[in-house]
């Protein structure tokens, strides 16, 4: 006769057994990850970007230089001295050194001028950014979420803004002052530029007030300010900031053009658009004076382009 006890017994083991592979089995198999962001998954693809290393790796310079311009040169860019006078030519084995990049017409180290230029036109293509940023978007914003009267007067005031040549207006605005500071000329700009960021912010609200998590919220009883800037703006914001950075270096251009005019900066403040228009009156004879402003202004505009061609196709769903 079989023993009852015994069968019994290999039969539990057995099972004890197979829920341990079993067991086993399910925990090789990894455990779905927590889902990233928008905003993780885009700097994870901008940290594997290049284009977006070296644009950074280029604005970083810039800024420490137009922050500390000291720190590169012990020349004075506002003295020159007539000795100098076109006689130094570009000694590129002088680096960093005052005649690096030669002498003006009045005996000035233009390497010591091309350093402190970009404090000035760095300083308003940053400032002017953040401006019609801030200003631009808070108007978006307004009129894609309410709508009706908001709606109305801020699509009529961009149409007649977009209706102003952006330079001639700023040249009519610039023309009224007679001390044209970099926050007056940063202020004749944000006026004429906000529009673009109005509009981009105004059409992202409207297909973002739509979505299901929005409605939830306003189902639950969440408040407008707590609609606006805690569901809305963080998934609105992403176009207005790609679109903020590529507009950065067209500033730039901006005020070196207004100061290649005249209308820009005062005629005592260093600008590259300054240096520009003072190089061209000998610039067969001397063509160094134009070369090294215009290519620093050239470089600081490219590279923030290429960061914002690397933001883009980082933030943009279509493009990844």
């Amino acid at each position: 006769m079989p023993d009852l006890t015994k069968t019994s017994t290999s039969d539990e083991s057995a099972a004890a057994q197979d829920e341990v592979v079993a067991g086993s089995a399910v925990s090789a198999v990894p455990a779905p990850g927590k889902p990233r962001s928008l905003w993780s998954d885009a700097w994870r693809d901008l940290r594997r970007n290049p284009l977006f290393v070296i644009s950074a790796v280029l604005i970083l310079v810039l800024l420490l230089v137009a922050a500390f311009p000291s720190l590169f040169t012990s020349a004075n860019p506002e003295t020159g001295d007539q000795v100098n006078h076109f006689l130094g030519k570009p000694n590129l084995g002088h680096l960093f050194q005052p005649d690096w990049f030669g002498y003006d017409r009045t005996g000035r180290s233009i390497y010591a001028r091309v350093l402190y230029g970009a404090r000035n036109s760095i300083t308003v293509g940053i400032g002017v950014t953040l401006l019609v940023t801030l200003f631009g978007g808070m108007m978006g914003m307004l009129a894609g979420y309410f709508g009706g009267f908001w709606d109305s007067l801020v699509s009529r005031l961009t149409d007649v803004f977009f209706g102003i040549p952006f330079l001639l207006g700023a040249m009519v605005v610039l023309n009224a002052f007679t001390n044209r500071t970099v926050w007056v000329v940063m202020g004749a700009l944000a006026f004429l530029g906000w529009t673009q960021i109005a509009r981009v912010m105004r059409g992202a609200v409207i297909t973002t007030k739509h979505a299901d998590y929005v409605m939830a919220a306003r189902a639950l009883g969440a408040g407008t300010k707590r609609i606006l800037f805690r569901h809305i703006l963080p998934n609105a914001i992403a176009p207005v900031i790609v679109v903020a950075t590529i507009s950065l270096g067209t500033y730039i251009v901006a005020e070196s053009t207004l100061s290649y005019l005249g209308l820009g900066l005062a005629d005592d403040s260093i600008s590259w658009g300054g240096d520009i228009s003072d190089a061209t009156q000998d610039i067969r004879n001397n063509p160094h004076t134009l070369f090294f402003p215009a290519g620093m202004l050239s470089l600081t505009v490219l590279a923030f382009i290429m960061m914002g061609d690397a933001v883009r196709e980082a933030l943009d769903p279509k493009l990844r």
